[in-house]
């Protein structure tokens, strides 16, 4: 009886202790059938309140081992408060060594998430929502393999 009590009581500080206060919103969208359509783009609504701090931006996103490529071609949107465009950028994403073939971003079984950097210590200009819009820019459609896109917005934590 003691040993599942300190089993409960080692599980429920390992959960405690794995909660980040520092993410401000994480989204992530799964793909029909995990196939990506260049026609399909989705988008993410963050709202920021507090332009004084920084913020650190990730892609989170997850593949199949059989995912044909190494990297990923994705274009990112993103949109102002005022409804403005703020960036247009295509961006390269590794998913595994060119060379060797293995994964990276962290595996179970056949799967593997990514959280790759955007942005670090970024400030967003004004308050309100911000849109990141994601597409697949690689040239076969539909993409095939790719499970979940998402956004990370991340608060950097000051040291105290």
């Amino acid at each position: 009886m003691k040993f599942f009590q300190s089993l409960i009581a080692f599980g429920l500080l390992i959960l405690v202790s794995s909660c980040d206060n520092s993410v401000v919103y994480k989204a992530h969208e799964d793909m029909k059938d995990g196939l990506w359509y260049i026609k399909h783009k989705p988008e993410f609504k963050v709202k920021i309140e507090d332009t004084l701090s920084l913020y650190n931006v990730y892609y989170v996103f997850r593949n199949a081992q059989q995912y044909p490529y190494y990297n990923l071609y994705l274009t990112r949107q993103l949109t102002g408060p005022d409804g403005k465009l703020i960036s247009n950028t295509l961006e390269e994403l590794f998913v595994s060594n060119e060379v060797t073939g293995k994964p990276f971003g962290k595996g179970l079984g056949d799967l593997f998430d990514h959280k790759v950097p955007i942005a670090k210590n970024y400030t967003f200009p004004k308050s309100g929502t911000y849109t990141f819009q994601l597409s697949q820019s690689m040239r076969q459609n539909p993409l095939p393999f790719i499970l979940s896109v998402g956004i990370s917005v991340e608060k950097v934590q000051t040291e105290k």
